[in-house]
């Protein structure tokens, strides 16, 4: 076991204090925030020394058998960092902004202890090292997320807890089938960069193509992939923060990172490739990219119209993947950092348009440029970054992708990128027209708790916005998640 300690130190700092927070009665608000924040800086903190690790060639590994078939594998990679990074930075945002949303709120222990215990199995999915043990923690991470999505017990979240139940259990079975099936062939193999399965021999090609499709069908739940993608709008009956944290930070985000590591890390992309099995992949990203934009043009509901966002915008992660080549493999990896930094900006955002002046639909957010300019700058922002203005993460990564596509003649997906974005236009361009240019109904009062503000509410998604500019502008600076990403596709595609 080589450096093992601080892989779990890094779990424990968002499990432990779960367990505190459970334990804390309803008055303890003040100790209650300083343990979840305490938590944060901490796993940030490791994560950070982890990164310094691996850039000095250290190993961080820690493997224990159960049977000689299965064994509980933690170990650090940079697409682990990559993912783990991306959570940790995000945790500490939502955290900041979750204190301010439920400010008087009941129930915050069981939330805030489920909301830890959601981030230590998303980071455990993360520096996995093996598909047993990404199954682990990809269920642990279901039986956390529920909880959250029936935090207000009201009868839509109710509705919505069954539906995100029936669709990830029934996602965790294909899972499990594929993982028993692919166990079974190749026995317990950890991931390695460029896959593992095509250096083996006499294995059935048909039986590989089927077991991919198992296991694609069973992390494509979480990532919305049409037509597994009913739970996600259906969940948005749960608080901001929680919505926040399923789109960005951990459900969508885990199925796409899952994908990735089943892409490259288990089967290998040149061995996918000759499988014929990225065409699926790349079937269902235009699919459901195309399918996501038109529903959102169709919804009124502010969090809903987001929500079909998320299941458009996540599949270019799926679809830079599917384009066999470095290029549209660094859209696809970027695209995983990009739209959750965009895409949380957003829901902070329509939280504290909710929380602040119970807007919930479209047509209320007339003047909202007037009443709440550090939220309408923000949630501008990140629309223009989901649309592919340059200068904004979402160009960059559409960006690449696009090459990517160019790079290996699908002239078509350009097509389908340049109509994707447009249809990005048509629902978030009148949104900012109401916002900038409308006048405020007279009806709009703040909340009494909120008359004097609340920046808790709007520093989060300010600082997500300017972080999207960020990531657009200095994605050369060798700590953007455009560098690291350069790192793993070196990693993949050269000998």
């Amino acid at each position: 076991m080589e450096n093992s300690t601080i892989l779990f130190l890094l779990l424990a700092s968002s499990a432990l204090p779960a367990v505190i927070i459970f334990l804390l009665p309803q008055r303890c608000v003040f100790l209650r925030n300083s343990i979840n924040l305490l938590g944060v800086i901490s796993k940030i903190f490791f994560v950070i020394y982890l990164i310094r690790g691996l850039i000095n060639n250290e190993v961080f590994y820690y493997s224990f058998a159960f049977t000689p078939q299965i064994s509980f594998v933690l170990k650090v990679d940079h697409l682990s960092l990559l993912f783990a990074t991306l959570s940790s930075i995000l945790w500490l945002f939502t955290t900041i902004y979750a204190i301010g949303y439920f400010q008087n709120a009941q129930n915050q222990s069981r939330f805030f202890g489920f909301f830890s215990l959601c981030v230590t199995a998303t980071v455990g999915l993360s520096i996995a090292g093996n598909l047993f043990t990404f199954f682990i923690f990809y269920e642990f991470l279901t039986l956390t997320t529920f909880v959250l999505i029936l935090h207000t017990q009201t009868i839509e979240a109710k509705k919505a807890t069954v539906l995100y139940l029936f669709y990830t259990i029934i996602g965790g079975l294909f899972f499990l089938v594929g993982l028993v099936a692919l166990q079974t062939l190749s026995g317990d193999m950890e991931f390695v960069s460029g896959g593992y399965l095509g250096d083996l021999e006499a294995l059935s090609p048909f039986a590989l193509q089927l077991i991919f499709i198992l296991l694609f069908i069973g992390v494509g739940v979480k990532a919305a992939i049409f037509p597994l993608h009913s739970w996600l709008p259906s969940a948005m009956a749960a608080p901001a923060p929680v919505s926040a944290l399923l789109h960005a930070v951990a459900v969508v985000k885990a199925g796409a990172f899952g994908i990735i590591r089943i892409v490259y890390d288990v089967y290998g992309v040149e061995f996918t490739y000759s499988l014929g099995l990225l065409w699926i992949v790349l079937g269902v990203a235009v699919i459901t990219i195309i399918y996501g934009s038109i529903m959102a043009l169709r919804q009124n509901d502010i969090k809903k119209r987001l929500a079909y966002s998320t299941v458009s915008q996540v599949s270019y992660i799926l679809l830079g993947v599917s384009l066999f080549g470095p290029l549209g493999t660094i859209g696809g990896m970027i695209h995983l950092v990009h739209q959750g930094v965009m895409k949380i900006t957003l829901f902070f955002c329509a939280g504290a348009f909710a929380k602040i002046y119970e807007i919930k639909n479209i047509e209320q957010m007339n003047g909202l440029g007037k009443l709440m300019p550090i939220g309408a700058f923000a949630f501008t922002v990140g629309a223009f970054g989901m649309i592919g203005i340059p200068l904004t993460a979402g160009f960059l990564s559409k960006w690449y992708i696009g090459m990517g596509a160019y790079e290996n003649g699908l002239v078509s997906i350009l097509g389908v990128l340049a109509l994707s974005s447009l249809l990005n236009a048509a629902y978030f361009l009148p949104m900012l027209y109401r916002i900038w240019f409308l006048t405020p109904s007279q009806e709009l009062k703040p909340q009494s708790q909120f008359q004097n503000g609340n920046a808790l509410l709007l520093l989060p998604p300010l600082f997500t916005a300017l972080l999207t500019f960020y990531l657009g502008i200095f994605a050369l600076n060798e700590y953007s998640a455009l560098q690291w990403v350069n790192i793993l596709v070196q990693m993949e595609y050269l000998p």
